[in-house]
């Protein structure tokens, strides 16, 4: 029997997430006693901030790890949306607000209730990976619009008008995005989303890195519309990845239908980590994360140039999140093979642009700054030891 009649066509469709492979290969270099700088995954080398890690042996201490409303914690909807009036000074009705198991959830949750069959999403390539495929598992479409560095990597309102079709159900954007670093300026997103509105469609708006913003006060897309829904998540400014925990901010008219998806979806969110996640916004664990964005910034800061000095091609200084989308072709060859060598020669190991979509994707590989500045510096004194001789060849 072909194998592959065990299984749906939807699973021969998803690719694999080629930066948890780099990883593999590089955990593997690492276990035959080579040192690796790791500069692939995009995860905060930070610990999770000590009053969150307090909140949750509280928690623990006094035994009510039971289930909680699919929703989440009335306390953590309500402390959410505190942080949205104080922080970024909108006002969000808690009752709008629902937490979920990782912003993964949020964003599954969302296409759920929006994508029937063949519907169609559009999104920016590059873009984060797991989105296209979420869609797919839904046997939704992910259309995926070319952008570069003359949009700032992002969808426009008139691009996403020249796609849009009688199948085209929204527009997904991430603003600090996932490889690129950039965000839509306010007066482009309030084109988009009032685009989207004329089309009949919705807009979802990623967030997840919106507290990790570098040029000045960052604004949520809450500012411009309620009618839009915006996934957030405590894993990166936070630094609570493997608490897996996120948040939704949906128009009130479709809680209920959210509430039933996620009843059935996972049940509820998991209680440890919503009871720490409290801890998240007291003025001393947010003293702690403005400190370490700060850190981000300061790395962002050497890494860009450093890399430009090497020969990499970055057109934009990224204003948000910790990743670098460098143009790899001046060096000659396609971004897979450019990484698994230089892991193979320098162990440095970074992100091959293919696994964010197919535009220019063989061209570019993505640098995480998640390690410490003393680390990204030893990457780059080993890039530039291997590359002159790799232009060579």
């Amino acid at each position: 029997m072909d194998v592959r009649r065990q299984t749906a066509t939807r699973v021969q469709e998803i690719a694999p997430f080629h930066v948890m492979e780099v990883q593999t290969a590089a955990r593997a270099l690492e276990a035959a006693g080579r040192d690796v700088v790791h500069m692939e995954i995009g995860e905060p080398d930070f610990p999770t901030p000590g009053p969150v890690l307090a909140a949750a042996r509280a928690a623990l201490e006094g035994g009510g790890i039971y289930y909680t409303s699919a929703l989440g914690l009335s306390e953590l909807r309500a402390a959410i949306a505190r942080h949205y009036d104080e922080h970024y000074g909108v006002a969000v009705a808690p009752e709008r607000i629902v937490v979920t198991a990782g912003s993964s959830a949020a964003l599954l949750l969302t296409l759920a209730l929006l994508v029937d069959r063949d519907e169609q999403i559009l999104m920016s390539d590059p873009s984060y990976p797991c989105n296209r495929h979420f869609i797919r598992t839904l046997e939704g479409e992910a259309v995926a619009l070319p952008v570069g560095p003359d949009s700032n990597y992002q969808l426009d309102s008139a691009v996403i008008a020249g796609a849009w079709t009688p199948r085209t159900r929204g527009a997904l954007i991430a603003t600090p995005s996932n490889p690129t670093g950039t965000t839509v300026a306010p007066a482009e997103m309030k084109r988009i989303a009032a685009t989207v509105a004329a089309c009949g469609g919705a807009l979802i708006v990623d967030e997840i890195y919106l507290g990790l913003s570098y040029a000045g006060r960052p604004q949520t897309a809450l500012a411009l519309t309620d009618d839009i829904f915006v996934i957030s998540s405590f894993s990166k400014y936070f630094n609570m990845t493997g608490w897996r925990l996120g948040w939704l901010v949906a128009p009130e008219r479709h809680i209920r239908d959210l509430e039933k998806l996620a009843q059935n979806l996972y049940i509820s969110p998991p209680t440890l980590s919503q009871r720490a996640a409290l801890a998240c916004f007291d003025p001393a664990t947010m003293a702690i994360l403005e400190g370490r964005r700060g850190e981000f910034q300061a790395r962002r800061d050497f890494l860009v140039p450093a890399l430009r000095e090497l020969g990499f091609t970055i057109p934009l200084l990224p204003t948000g999140g910790f990743f670098v989308y460098a143009d790899c072709s001046p060096f000659g060859l396609d971004s897979e093979a450019f990484c698994r060598e230089a892991l193979a020669n320098t162990g440095v190991a970074f992100t091959p642009g293919v696994d964010f979509g197919s535009h220019r994707a063989g061209e570019h590989v993505r640098f995480a700054y998640t390690i410490a500045i003393d680390r990204l510096r030893e990457g780059v004194r080993r890039l530039a030891a291997w590359l002159p001789g790799l232009r060579r060849r």
